[in-house]
């Protein structure tokens, strides 16, 4: 039998899977471009350009002896850690390597086979990967201005739908719900269907009509709220998120979840960088002074972008956005291009450091001058 015939065995929605495309490191643009790693910037995965807290780097360091031993399989630490954060019990805490990890936990745990899952047009690239990989539907709302058209949402949710995807704010397009809206969404869903409320981005967000979705664990059962260390704790290469929900749906995540999914020096890392709200607070202030100077630099240029409550915007370039993607990256520069969202003329970029934002401008710049 051949490799080829294996793949006609293989459940039906793992064959039809695109897998994920993470953004390009930049070593591999280094091998690939003849340049010194050095002199390349990267601003394609939405990462923390003030890198971890020195307060989890050192907590990390100390345990580098202690490696021969397995983690704690409960993260029984983290867990309090962050139900004392979060005001809650650590038997409503599930433990992710990344919320990726949760979120395909909440697949295998609540969808399958003749039930379906509803997510909103533009959204996270990870909701349809996890739904199909267990064989369950995915119906796909369409968007309103980029964002989820929850109205379009509820009228998708039908008998066999157990679970919908939510990000708040959303990614790529970095819209976001506000509080009113979300609230009515989830107080109309069947108590059936499980709501995931992915908040990743949610230490971003500057706005008093945003909703903190883990604030309505005890109205709503079926409400799971995801989280993660990756983006504004600057802990992305550790890999740690978590879910908030009721102590019954985080016992059935947990039966289903490896049992060391997250390992110690991540587990530590973790812990410390939530002790570190100093450096959280850096990064969010770095954060929104440097989208400001983002926004001005693409008006400049006359593009358009959309409204990111993220740490990172799309821009819209009026145009194909992958040439204008492999031009940048000639030049050094790692953004990422989005048409695998349904947005083919967008480019998102990350909000880097003062110098790497002005230099993508520049190069930016630079490249659609030439095409006049």
């Amino acid at each position: 039998m051949s490799a080829c015939d294996l793949h006609e065995y293989a459940m039906p929605g793992v064959q039809g899977i695109n897998p994920y495309q993470p953004g390009k490191p930049i070593s591999a643009l280094a091998r690939e471009i003849g340049m010194d790693e050095r002199a390349i910037i990267k601003l394609a995965s939405n990462e923390n350009p003030l890198g971890p807290s020195t307060r989890a780097t050192e907590a990390v360091s100390r345990l580098l002896g202690e490696q021969a031993r397995y983690p704690d399989g409960g993260a029984v630490e983290l867990r309090e850690r962050l139900a004392q954060h979060h005001g809650c019990s650590p038997a409503q805490i599930t433990i992710g390597n990344g919320s990726n990890d949760v979120l395909d936990l909440i697949a295998r745990t609540f969808l399958g086979e003749r039930r379906s899952a509803v997510m909103s047009e533009h959204a996270f690239a990870v909701y349809p990967l996890s739904t199909q990989a267990v064989g369950a539907t995915l119906v796909v709302a369409p968007a309103m201005e980029w964002g989820h058209n929850l109205d379009a949402m509820a009228s998708a949710v039908m008998e066999d739908t157990r679970v919908v995807w939510i990000a708040n704010p959303n990614n790529p397009t970095g819209t976001w719900i506000d509080s009113d809206a979300l609230h009515g969404f989830l107080s109309q869903l069947p108590q059936d269907v499980v709501a995931v409320v992915d908040e990743a981005y949610i230490e971003f967000v500057d706005d008093d009509n945003y909703p903190d979705s883990s604030l309505w664990l005890d109205q709503f059962p079926n409400l799971i709220v995801t989280r993660t260390f990756s983006k504004a704790y600057g802990l992305a290469g550790y890999r740690v998120g978590y879910a908030l929900s009721s102590e019954t749906i985080a016992d059935l995540l947990n039966r289903v979840r490896q049992p060391f999914n997250v390992n110690t020096l991540a587990q530590v890392a973790a812990i410390a960088a939530l002790d570190d709200q100093d450096h959280l607070k850096q990064g969010v202030e770095l954060n929104r002074d440097e989208m400001r100077k983002m926004e001005h630099g693409l008006d400049h240029l006359g593009l358009e972008w959309i409204p990111s409550a993220g740490n990172f915007i799309s821009v819209d370039l009026g145009q194909p956005a992958l040439p204008l993607f492999d031009a940048m990256q000639k030049q050094g520069v790692i953004v990422r291009p989005v048409g695998n969202y349904g947005m083919p003329n967008h480019l998102r970029i990350s909000i880097g450091l003062p110098e790497e934002n002005s230099r993508c401008l520049q190069v930016l710049t630079t490249i659609l001058r030439e095409q006049q």
